[in-house]
């Protein structure tokens, strides 16, 4: 039996949704907020691609054990500055479980808020990467935050 994840964060920003927008609708800023993105850079596109495309390593340490993996990911959707989708996108031949990111910018009583939402559709430690997750949403809040200006 598959096990999927799936997980949803705000935040609230004081700023205008466009500067927040800049910082969630390109992977290669990610780096620079989110540790568990330690490596966010372009890929090489594919015919197939909806938009551009980046290879992202995820790195997370929870205690002793230590888990990376590479995706391919593409931007699926882009209605700036409201929302953004990516999708992960290999073109291997293989069968990939499902990585999905989402994030919507709207504007809020005194600048803006970002929900995010991440669905993954494989089963592999799932217990394990919903608790990184929330610890590093915890951690890169203050960052983030710092980065837009507020």
């Amino acid at each position: 039996m598959r096990e999927a994840m799936d997980v949803t964060a705000d935040l609230v920003a004081p700023c205008p949704p466009d500067r927040l927008f800049g910082w969630v609708d390109d992977l290669g800023r990610y780096p620079e907020w989110l540790d568990i993105v330690p490596r966010a850079s372009s890929a090489e596109p594919h015919a197939d691609d909806p938009g551009p495309a980046w290879s992202v390593d995820l790195r997370g340490r929870l205690g002793p054990l230590a888990r990376s993996k590479r995706l391919r990911m593409v931007r699926t959707a882009h209605d700036a500055p409201r929302r953004v989708r990516f999708e992960r996108r290999e073109h291997d031949g293989r069968r990939h479980s499902s990585w999905i990111l989402e994030a919507d910018v709207v504007a809020d009583e005194g600048g803006s808020r970002l929900t995010m939402h991440l669905h993954y559709g494989g089963s592999l430690m799932v217990p394990l990467v919903q608790r990184l997750l929330a610890d590093e949403i915890r951690r890169s809040k203050p960052r983030l935050l710092a980065l837009v200006g507020a």
